[in-house]
């Protein structure tokens, strides 16, 4: 796809329901790309067939509709797109850089779940079922963050991760980066749990000539005992008959104040509202 100025993407996995914090996550990027005149893409990341819930998909893609995030395009379903992550993984492989890993999940325990390394210099694929994994043990990884400030990550210290699992199904990082090159996607919007996935892709983008797009990670929502709200933590579903108070609720999280001259019962008059007070102000 061609690159515009900005093109940004909100990217659910249809692991379960859109709660709260999905909204606060998707409502950021929704108003930065149109803050900015720029397009709006959805993908459906399903590339992890065992965890997905039936109906999953079309009831994340409702609930945006009601939310009024509207997106441009046709959603691109990862699920269609395994050619692309199976040719990024054989280039990865020619290079030498990608390799071959037997080691089980006990195995990597003893090392505190940073991988050693075990696997790095196999001159060959075991009889064994294996997994793929970068390496990318020298590297350090620098960028700035819209929200987060300067970030540094010395991948020594999180190890070479896995781009193809053992079931032969592909692994988050290597989809979510080609997907991202392919799309032309400029900006990305998301929460801050995935922060320390950013080194990670920037490290297959260098390795696959990829542009790094610009990252701003969303401080992520959380239960009163701290921990994440998320699908994990039966985080409620949203709920669909009534849009906009939960909407103007999601808008004073990204510090948005909502004054009365907003229609308050109009998704449409709220997001319009809050697309100007974001393009004053940008991000948080």
């Amino acid at each position: 796809m061609e690159a515009t100025l900005y093109r940004g993407r909100f990217a659910p996995s249809p692991t379960g329901s859109l709660h709260f914090g999905s909204l606060v996550t998707a409502l950021a990027s929704y108003l930065d790309a149109r803050a900015c005149n720029g397009e709006w893409y959805v993908r459906i990341e399903d590339v992890d067939p065992p965890r997905e819930r039936r109906g999953a998909s079309r009831a994340i893609l409702k609930v945006l509709e009601t939310y009024g995030l509207t997106w441009d395009g046709e959603i691109i379903w990862q699920h269609d797109r395994y050619d692309a992550y199976r040719e990024a993984l054989e280039r990865l492989r020619g290079q030498g850089i990608a390799y071959p890993c037997t080691c089980s999940r006990k195995e990597l325990a003893k090392h505190g779940h940073v991988y050693p390394g075990t696997c790095r210099y196999r001159t060959k694929d075991p009889d064994s079922l294996f997994a793929i994994r970068l390496n990318c043990d020298t590297e350090v990884i620098e960028f700035n963050d819209r929200i987060q400030g300067r970030q540094r990550f010395d991948m020594a210290e999180l190890g070479d991760f896995i781009i193809a699992r053992k079931d032969k199904l592909f692994a988050y990082q290597l989809a979510v980066t080609v997907d991202d090159a392919w799309q032309g996607i400029t900006h990305i919007v998301r929460g801050s749990d995935l922060l320390d996935s950013t080194p990670r892709q920037i490290c297959l983008q260098r390795h696959l000539n990829s542009p790094t797009p610009s990252y701003a990670h969303v401080p992520v929502i959380t239960n009163l005992d701290g921990s994440k709200l998320s699908k994990q933590t039966m985080a409620p579903a949203l709920q669909m008959n009534n849009p906009a108070p939960i909407l103007i609720k999601a808008l004073q999280v990204l510090k948005i104040p909502v004054d009365d001259t907003v229609e308050i019962t109009n998704v449409n008059a709220i997001l319009a509202f809050a697309i100007h007070y974001w393009s004053s102000n940008g991000l948080m």
